[in-house]
């Protein structure tokens, strides 16, 4: 995606992509704080994996991390043979990172593609040892001619707790349902079921970026309000990153249906303007192809579509600001360059009072009391008792 031929002035690209030294650079502060994405990496092994990265363009990225995460898989199968489950589990797991960092930030070159297929195919041989496993479910969805059949999720109940709580949850453009599992950890523990699934235009989501990409969500909804071992009057949902600003359009549409909507990180209008699409283009938070991602998500097929398309996503003028929402929880790090900090105010001057939650740093404001406010926040708003076996 080459910004530089777009000629609006208020589109100008500010910084750099990122050499191949300072690359490695990036990752491995990532992998000291054990921050998405290099989370997904041993902390140990890692180190030595990112100084022996051969290059940044999709083939060569993708066929060194599937190489690395072909040796674990095979390993992980062998310790499943000889049925020492824990260890296959820990493997598979170990075997779907790698396999993640081969099709990050998205699946836009064949290797990537195959290493996302590879990625899941892992994940979900992990989750089927866990105590707790996850159940992959295939959610009918009426989609449109160009869109799928179904919104597949990640079903995870926790035991001993009848017809709990439920929260759906999604990630932004790169982090896609088998990234929640630390948040579906969280609320388990609390009593609460958790439905993973993934961003619109990411993972296997049936639908593009589109304005009324909400049909995916509200299919899911539909779902867990039918299912008799799970409450759905006690509903509620978190989307972090980008995934956060369709938390915030499903709070104003569905203000009665959801009892709490998380958006953690996520816009609602100045993000989607040309002039901070501009400034953003490389953000020191992103490791690299954050435009081609966003592309890829929107269904965008050069410079000009990317712009519009990402302008029609403004909740402001769509109207929907003023509304009525479900409580809504507003989390950021107050120098987030991916989301302007903007929005949070913008939101917090419109409709229904809001609860916001600011913390240090860049993007979703990643502390190690991010996620436990979150989930407390959650749990008090589904009314969990936190009783999980």
């Amino acid at each position: 995606m080459d910004m530089s031929k777009q000629t609006a002035p208020e589109a100008a690209i500010q910084g750099r992509p990122k050499t191949l030294d300072e690359t490695r650079a990036w990752m491995k502060a990532r992998l000291a704080s054990r921050t998405h994405p290099m989370n997904a990496l041993d902390a140990e092994e890692g180190i030595a994996l990112i100084d022996h990265l051969p290059g940044l363009d999709g083939e060569s990225w993708s066929a060194y991390w599937m190489q690395h995460g072909q040796v674990v898989y095979r390993q992980a199968q062998e310790a499943l043979s000889q049925e020492d489950t824990a260890t296959a589990s820990r493997l598979f797991m170990k075997a779907s990172g790698l396999y993640f960092m081969g099709r990050f930030p998205c699946p836009d070159h064949p290797g990537k593609a195959r290493s996302a297929e590879l990625e899941r195919e892992s994940y979900l041989q992990a989750a089927r040892l866990w105590d707790v496993p996850a159940r992959r479910i295939a959610i009918p969805f009426a989609g449109r001619a160009d869109e799928g059949r179904e919104v597949v999720v990640l079903l995870r109940t926790p035991p001993g707790v009848e017809r709990p709580p439920v929260v759906v949850m999604w990630g932004g453009v790169d982090a896609w349902k088998e990234q929640m599992t630390q948040a579906c950890e969280a609320l388990l523990a609390l009593g609460i079921a958790t439905v993973a699934m993934d961003n619109a235009g990411t993972g296997e989501s049936p639908v593009r970026g589109v304005p009324d990409a909400e049909r995916q969500f509200a299919t899911v909804f539909d779902w867990v309000e039918a299912q008799s071992d799970l409450d759905g009057s006690r509903m509620a949902c978190l989307g972090r990153s980008f995934g956060g600003y369709w938390a915030t359009k499903l709070a104003l549409l569905y203000p009665d249906r959801l009892r709490g909507a998380v958006n953690w990180g996520g816009g609602a209008h100045h993000m989607f303007q040309p002039e901070w699409i501009g400034a953003s283009r490389y953000p020191d938070s992103y490791l690299m192809g954050l435009v081609e991602t966003r592309c890829r998500m929107l269904g965008a097929r050069n410079d000009e579509e990317y712009l519009a398309f990402f302008k029609r996503l403004s909740l402001l003028d769509q109207g929907l600001l003023d509304r009525r929402s479900a409580p809504l929880l507003l989390v950021n790090g107050r120098e987030d360059r991916q989301c302007p900090i903007e929005d949070l105010y913008l939101l917090c001057s419109h409709g229904s009072p809001k609860h916001v939650r600011l913390f240090p740093g860049g993007h979703m404001g990643l502390t190690p009391q991010t996620l436990p406010t979150i989930v407390a926040w959650l749990a008090e708003r589904v009314g969990a008792t936190g009783d999980a076996k």
